[in-house]
């Protein structure tokens, strides 16, 4: 699942050397943290966070049933 969130994430991005991905896995859920350059900040979130939407869509739709919930948070990239 973090090889979809990648390739749609990169997708957007423009500097994808600075693209950074933290996973934590807890009981019942995998948080995916994305960290970004500030200027792909607005790229991949997108206006009214319509792509951010969509991308959370997505993956819900390709985990399965019986797998542990995935959140996604995007972040500035902190230099």
């Amino acid at each position: 699942m973090l090889e979809l969130i990648k390739y749609i994430v990169e997708q957007f991005a423009e500097d994808k050397e600075h693209i950074a991905y933290e996973v934590e896995e807890t009981e019942d859920s995998i948080n995916v943290t994305v960290r970004l350059a500030d200027s792909d900040m607005g790229k991949v979130i997108g206006k009214q966070g319509k792509i951010a939407k969509a991308l959370r869509t997505l993956v819900r739709a390709a985990t399965p049933r019986d797998s542990k919930k995935y959140n996604i948070e995007i972040k500035e990239h902190d230099e």
